[in-house]
């Protein structure tokens, strides 16, 4: 069966617009007009305006976000820096050698290293670290510093090659140790080269008073 194509509608033409129908019409277009213009005039500030805006201090930008804090694993220097950054103190990783890793502290309280032994290839997973303090002050006699030793559980005491005196400080690094024990290990090391210094004033005074 052929199938016949219905046949198009003519195109209306558009009624013809009223008078008052192109009068709205030009109404309406003035009007977006004069907002238009308004809306640029309002964005264009007055010189006096424009002269305060530009003396006027830019706004302050917002605080950067704190970042949390890293995981903490005693047995990598990189966190003892970082711990001890917290406090103010400036630490550095300053050499490493085999095993071993040697970090360097300047902080108000004292200026001592950190020498980490047992470290993995990556100089991190170490096993344990002692704190040393060096002192200029004229040292005790041999004797003296091993009465120190005895007197003291933790600190211990000794005299280099240039006959000065040191006090150190050693712990033993596991996975699972946490930020706070590692503060309660720096907080004991301070106490030692605080305890050292109170000797060196007066070793004979302090063994005397000794418990």
């Amino acid at each position: 069966m052929e199938t016949r194509r219905a046949p198009a509608r003519p195109h209306s033409r558009p009624a013809a617009r009223s008078a008052s129908d192109a009068a709205m019409f030009w109404k309406t277009t003035a009007i977006l007009a004069c907002a238009i213009l308004a809306t640029g005039a309002a964005k264009k500030p007055a010189p006096a305006a424009a002269a305060a805006a530009a003396g006027a201090p830019a706004p302050a930008k917002p605080a950067a976000a704190v970042k949390p804090d890293a995981p903490f694993d005693a047995r990598d220097p990189a966190s003892l820096v970082a711990l001890l950054a917290t406090a103010g103190a400036k630490a550095s990783l300053v050499h490493r050698e085999d095993d071993a890793v040697l970090v360097t502290v300047t902080s108000t309280a004292a200026d001592f290293s950190a020498q980490y032994a047992g470290c993995n290839a990556q100089g991190r997973a170490c096993k344990v670290v002692l704190f040393d303090n060096m002192t200029d002050q004229p040292g005790p006699t041999f004797a003296q510093l091993n009465a120190f030793n005895q007197t003291s559980a933790m600190c211990r005491s000794y005299e280099d090659k240039a006959s000065k005196p040191h006090v150190v400080y050693s712990t033993l690094l596991f996975e699972d140790d946490s930020r706070d024990r590692m503060k309660v290990q720096v907080a004991a090391w301070t106490g030692c080269v605080a305890e050292f210094r109170n000797f060196l004033k007066d070793p004979n005074d302090y063994l005397a008073n000794a418990p």
